[in-house]
C-alpha cells in the first residue's frame, strides 16, 4: 500500500504554483522539486537526491537513488513551461546508455511519469500524468506520486503498477479478446442467448467497434 503524501503535498503545493506565477528559472524549479522528493516523497537529500549528474558526459538535472542504486533520472522545466514529451529526450538518451528505466518530466505543478524499454530502438510509454492544480483530481494525482514515494520505490510499487496498467492496456485486452478460442467463445454464448450464430468475421468488427479510436 502506498503511502499516503496528501497532507505534505498540500503544505508544499502552494510553493510550486508560486514558483509558476513568478515564471520561476528551471534552476530554481529544480531546488523546489528537490524539496518535494525530501519533504513529501521521504528522500534524504544528501545521499539519495543528486542534481546536475553526468552520465557519460552529458547532465541530467536530478538523480533519485536509493542504497547507491538509481531508481529515476528526473528532468525538470521552468515552471511556467508546457511540459511535451520531446521534453525528455534528452533524459532518454541518457537512460538508454545505463539501461535505466524510468524517467519523470516535471514543471513543479505537472508530474509526467515514463517508462522505457530498449529491446528495438528507445521506446517509451507514459505511466500517469497528473496536475497539482487540478483540484478535483488532487487525491487521485497525489496517489499516483505516492507511487515514487522512497518506500514505494524500494519495494517496487511503480513496477507492479507499471505491470497492472500494461496489462489493462488496450492493446493488451485486445489481443487477449481476438484470440480465436476467445472468439469461439463469445459466438456460442451469443448464440444461446440470442439464438443466433454471428460469423466471427461480423463479431470481430463489432468487438473492434466498441473500442475507441486511442485504443
Amino acid at each position: 500500500m502506498a503511502v499516503d503524501i496528501r497532507k505534505p503535498l498540500k503544505k508544499q503545493l502552494p510553493r510550486l504554483i508560486e514558483a509558476k506565477q513568478e515564471n520561476l528559472s528551471e534552476a530554481a524549479t529544480v531546488l523546489r522539486i528537490i524539496k518535494v522528493f525530501e519533504e513529501v516523497l521521504g528522500f534524504d537529500p544528501y545521499t539519495e537526491i543528486s542534481q546536475e549528474v553526468a552520465i557519460k558526459n552529458k547532465f541530467v538535472d536530478i538523480v533519485i537513488k536509493i542504497d547507491g542504486v538509481t531508481k529515476m533520472l528526473v528532468e525538470v522545466k521552468a515552471a511556467d513551461v508546457t511540459l511535451r514529451d520531446r521534453h525528455i529526450e534528452q533524459a532518454e538518451s541518457y537512460a538508454s546508455r545505463s539501461n535505466f528505466r524510468w524517467v519523470l518530466l516535471t514543471n513543479g505543478v505537472a508530474w509526467n511519469l515514463y517508462h522505457l524499454t530498449f529491446e528495438e530502438g528507445i521506446e517509451r510509454e507514459m505511466v500517469f500524468s497528473v496536475d497539482l492544480t487540478d483540484k478535483d483530481k488532487f487525491d487521485s494525482g497525489a496517489a499516483c506520486l505516492a507511487l515514487l514515494h522512497r518506500q514505494a520505490l524500494r519495494k517496487g510499487e511503480h513496477e507492479d503498477f507499471w505491470i497492472r496498467h500494461t496489462a489493462l492496456a488496450p492493446a493488451s485486452i485486445g489481443k487477449a479478446l481476438f484470440q480465436d478460442h476467445v472468439i469461439r467463445l463469445i459466438r456460442r454464448e451469443i448464440k444461446r442467448e440470442a439464438g443466433m450464430l454471428i460469423d466471427p468475421e461480423d463479431l470481430a468488427s463489432a468487438l473492434h467497434g466498441m473500442f475507441s479510436p486511442e485504443a
